[in-house]
């Protein structure tokens, strides 16, 4: 039998089929090769990342859907170099004929014209406040914003025009606009949650394997919490007989460094991250992959996942209740909020001119 590619350092996927969901041919490796492929071709080259700079028309981009608390969200970047494997967005790199696995990971886009997109939107006379959701899809303090720096000319934006902005990472860099957060909120503009998915780095490192460590995640809270900035913990993904020994500890750790919100969502597969995600357990937990899927299906109605409104946000069944019943119960020991949207003022907004300037007020 052919020998199994080691596994990949470095990255969270293993494998960079294209999606078959649009009719794209599938690529198979032939066996024989993948035991000869070094002497044949040589030592196998290190991935790298590269970025692919895009300008839409629009920035702006608007929801109905039941199960979440924003209608509008920015993405300043399409894929995401942290690499995790679970991450729900891995799918949407399938509409542009790249693959869900490593190509998400490593084929960055970029939309250096959003801030001026975005003031365009926000000057038109129809144009109506509400909160702006900022890492939705893909991190908007992954790496490649040290470049960029496209998430900053946002909230530069925002804080110029006084239009709230919702901040969802899992990267302590948001730290490098800690000045501009703080002044954010002091007109009640800003509220920034981050993710923890573990306490172990080593566990971390084959989940999330260019994100922060769990520990620089939680110090990025605190500061947060310091200099006065809303700030959120999330929970998430819990991935049961993976990640969800943690929970407790994790909400303990935030409350102690001043964190008073919290949240947490179960592990959702859509589509391409359910292959995905089943050859990362073969690869590093193959002892409890049949455990984990089988409590995932029993939360998930039968299925890998719930892709329906009303229900795909809410894990059902014995084990989903009792996740639910420990992160409560662990919140109210705590002191913190379980579960509840931290309002923002949408009162202050500023009309912004397309020049640039400001309105006399």
């Amino acid at each position: 039998m052919p020998s199994r590619p080691p596994p990949i350092h470095g990255r969270g996927a293993q494998s960079g089929a294209p999606s078959q969901r649009f009719g794209l041919a599938e690529r198979v490796e032939d066996g024989d090769w993948l035991d000869d492929r070094e002497a044949v071709d040589g030592p196998v080259g290190k991935l790298r990342t590269t970025v692919t700079e895009e300008h839409p028309k629009t920035i702006l981009s608007f929801n109905r859907s039941p199960d979440i608390p924003f209608d509008r969200s920015i993405n300043a970047y399409r894929g995401c170099e942290h690499g995790c494997v679970y991450c729900f967005a891995r799918p949407t790199h399938a509409y542009h004929d790249l693959s869900p696995g490593l190509d998400f990971e490593t084929k960055l886009f970029a939309k250096p014209d959003a801030a001026r997109l975005l003031r365009e939107s926000m000057a038109k006379p129809a144009y109506r406040p509400a909160p702006i959701a900022m890492g939705t899809n893909t991190d908007p303090y992954q790496p490649i914003e040290a470049r960029y720096r496209i998430t900053r000319d946002v909230l530069e934006l925002c804080l110029e025009t006084r239009h709230p902005v919702i901040i969802t990472t899992k990267s302590d860099r948001v730290l490098r606009d800690l000045g501009l957060l703080a002044e954010m909120a002091r007109y009640g503009l800003v509220a920034v949650g981050i993710s923890v998915t573990s306490l172990d780095p080593k566990l971390s490192v084959l989940l999330e394997p260019r994100a922060a460590s769990p520990g620089k995640r939680l110090t990025a809270l605190g500061k947060l919490a310091a200099a006065g900035i809303p700030a959120h913990v999330s929970v998430a993904p819990v991935i049961p007989a993976i990640t969800d020994e943690f929970m407790e500890a994790i909400l303990r750790e935030a409350a102690t460094l001043g964190v008073r919100s919290a949240s947490w969502i179960m592990l959702r597969l859509p589509h391409e991250v359910a292959p995905l995600f089943r050859e990362w357990l073969a690869v590093h937990y193959p002892d409890r992959a049949a455990k984990v899927m089988t409590i995932v299906r029993s939360i998930r109605g039968g299925r890998d996942n719930d892709p329906e409104f009303f229900s795909r946000m809410k894990p059902d069944g014995t084990w989903a209740s009792l996740f639910r019943r420990r992160f409560r119960l662990a919140c109210r020991r705590n002191g913190m909020m379980a579960d509840r949207q931290i309002e923002l003022d949408c009162t202050q907004f500023r009309r912004p001119r397309t020049d640039g300037q400001l309105p006399l007020l």
